[in-house]
């Protein structure tokens, strides 16, 4: 069996193996845990960007840097091509796992969305009741996004969770507000199309392939100005296209649900839209986060069904204010 770990393992060691060159930081704690400080307290590089979001694919999706034209808007972006989509952005690359810990008298609280191969060593977030698979490995790849390196107790704390020891663990942080988290968070557009699937009841084991585009947001001077200009990347400016392999009745019945423009939310930037709901995303609709235009192509058929567009406008207000 494909283990992704064992996968995400080899690019994270390319990573920290040149670590000047990359422009991250490689922390050795005592306890054999291996952190890779990917912009917290490092600039980062546009091509750590792209290892780290390989590394969140568990090494079964490429992703390269491209110049993208959005209807008269140019902007720097990213392509992602991603084989055993499934496994590679459900099982691995979606951000399920919230990595908490309370404060102690030694410590304080500590908060982190995981993503990345270990997940599926974890399996401790409901998109695994859909997801037969299961890793092999004895070694597990984390990434989390934190302005916060975790501290030893929260290292020991996941890695009990995935059934390693600590010296089996690698873990990669970046926060939002930084190069590679932006490239990390254009990366996840084949994901956020196949979460969509799953979301409005489609079978997401029918996926064959995922490929996708999206713009590059612009790096912002805090996190909070980060999550909504990179969200806006994918709801306004995202493409994504599949291969399904299923009746042509269960696409006709979702297609138009697929892309950002289904929710009742659509069509103003994310930042407003966060103010607008006090800064709670559990008040935002959840038909919101997809891709801005989705196509999709039935192998059992041939026939391709498309919904959406890309919003240039509105990533022009968010990008640029």
């Amino acid at each position: 069996m494909l283990s992704v770990n064992d996968r995400a393992l080899a690019i994270s060691r390319r990573l920290a193996g040149a670590a000047e060159a990359y422009g991250v930081a490689v922390l050795d704690y005592e306890n054999g845990v291996t952190v890779v400080d990917c912009g917290i307290e490092t600039w980062g590089s546009l091509e750590a960007g792209r290892l780290f979001s390989e590394v969140c694919l568990g090494g079964l999706g490429s992703v390269q840097l491209r110049e993208l034209h959005l209807d008269g808007l140019v902007t720097p972006g990213v392509e992602v091509g991603v084989s055993h989509p499934v496994v590679a952005c459900m099982a691995s690359q979606y951000a399920g796992w919230a990595v908490k810990a309370p404060k102690t008298e030694d410590s304080k609280s500590y908060f982190a969305m995981g993503s990345g191969p270990a997940r599926a060593l974890y399996r401790g977030d409901p998109i695994f009741s859909s997801i037969d698979y299961r890793d092999p490995a004895d070694v597990a790849v984390l990434t989390l996004e934190s302005r916060t390196l975790p501290p030893p107790a929260v290292t020991e704390l996941i890695a009990g969770k995935c059934g390693v020891s600590p010296d089996k663990l690698h873990l990669l942080m970046a926060p939002t507000a930084c190069t590679v988290g932006s490239v990390q968070v254009a990366a996840r557009i084949v994901e956020t199309g196949i979460h969509k699937m799953h979301e409005v009841g489609f079978d997401i084991n029918t996926v064959r392939s995922g490929f996708g585009s999206c713009p590059l947001a612009p790096v912002a001077a805090d996190d909070l100005t980060a999550i909504g200009r990179t969200n806006d990347g994918v709801l306004y400016g995202g493409r994504a296209w599949y291969t399904v392999q299923t009746d042509d009745d269960q696409l006709e019945s979702v297609i138009e649900q697929l892309p950002s423009s289904s929710s009742k939310d659509y069509g103003t930037t994310f930042g407003d839209l966060f103010r607008r709901y006090d800064h709670d995303f559990y008040k935002i609709d959840p038909l919101l986060f997809s891709p801005a235009e989705v196509t999709v192509t039935n192998l059992t058929s041939g026939r391709t069904f498309r919904a959406g567009g890309v919003n240039p406008e509105i990533l022009r207000r968010s990008f640029f204010a």
